[in-house]
């Protein structure tokens, strides 16, 4: 293998409870690890200060905190979609996180639209942002996980993500002189993007065809990275595979993998984990190689 491979693996861990009700971070972790030694890790909802029935099971600890020990050898980013106070006065958090082995050169957090909907259930969302120095350059990794109730909010998200990236990539082209650790100091010149999460939207939604439509003429567009390695295959399903009783539908796929189109020839495997029962989703790797 590779000395310079790059192993980043995203997944929706629903605050560590698994099929079985049962909240379990060690569980968690125990089973990422087992499959794959990754190198960045982006997660989502993750919870602090929430109790049942807020969220199902959940015990109130801070997972933020307890993930960050629990993986030592990796430099830990929180990012709270949703922050307020609880009855008993401690803040209740829900959001993602982003876990890196390699140097850590920046960090932003994205409020991203929510637009008012009259009759819909929805909530906060966000996108979690790291720019960091892997062997193959600055990579800006990017985990969020859109609304699910909504398609109309999706969109909106989208559009933003979209909007954004166009303005990140026009900031690396500037070379104006600034010194690198003032607060005025530009992005630095990335490889690419990669952005991962649980977009909850399926592979012919047209939130899916808007990520991946053209972007300006200088900014490298999004693909799908299971499309670049699997192209004659459908999408392997991270969502519903062992929960029949919430989804009678059968399986599906909500988690996805997306690069900026000049990272396309890096990659070397994408694949779903298909057997683990921790959480109600898949967890889905992205290798890049020279």
């Amino acid at each position: 293998m590779n000395a310079d491979a790059i192993n980043l693996v995203t997944w929706n861990i629903r605050w560590g409870r698994g099929l079985d009700n049962t909240v379990d971070l060690d569980r968690t972790i125990a089973h990422v690890k087992r499959f794959s030694d990754f190198d960045i890790l982006c997660l989502q909802e993750v919870a602090s200060g929430y109790t049942d029935p807020e969220l199902k099971m959940a015990d109130g600890t801070n997972q933020f905190d307890m993930l960050a020990k629990k993986l030592p050898g990796y430099t830990a980013i929180s990012g709270y979609a949703v922050e307020q106070p609880g009855h008993d006065g401690r803040l209740r958090r829900f959001g993602n996180m982003i876990f890196s082995r390699f140097p850590v050169l920046q960090v932003y957090r994205h409020r991203l639209p929510w637009p008012a909907e009259a009759g819909i259930k929805s909530m906060a969302r966000m996108a979690l942002e790291a720019l960091i120095h892997t062997p193959h350059g600055i990579l800006r990794v990017i985990t969020t996980h859109l609304e699910f109730y909504s398609a109309y909010q999706r969109m909106a998200q989208v559009e933003y993500l979209r909007k954004n990236h166009q303005e990140v990539w026009a900031h690396t082209e500037i070379k104006e002189s600034i010194p690198a650790d003032g607060p005025f100091s530009h992005y630095s010149e990335i490889t690419g993007t990669i952005l991962a999460g649980d977009f909850n939207f399926s592979e012919k939604a047209p939130e899916r065809m808007r990520l991946l439509s053209p972007l300006n003429a200088t900014t490298p567009s999004f693909v799908d990275a299971w499309e670049i390695v699997n192209p004659k295959t459908r999408h392997a399903p991270t969502m519903g595979r062992f929960d029949r009783e919430r989804w009678p539908d059968g399986p599906f796929v909500s988690d996805y993998i997306f690069v900026s189109e000049n990272l396309a020839h890096k990659i070397q495997e994408v694949r779903v984990e298909e057997t683990g029962r921790a959480s109600d989703h898949q967890a889905l790797l992205l290798r890049l190689g020279a």
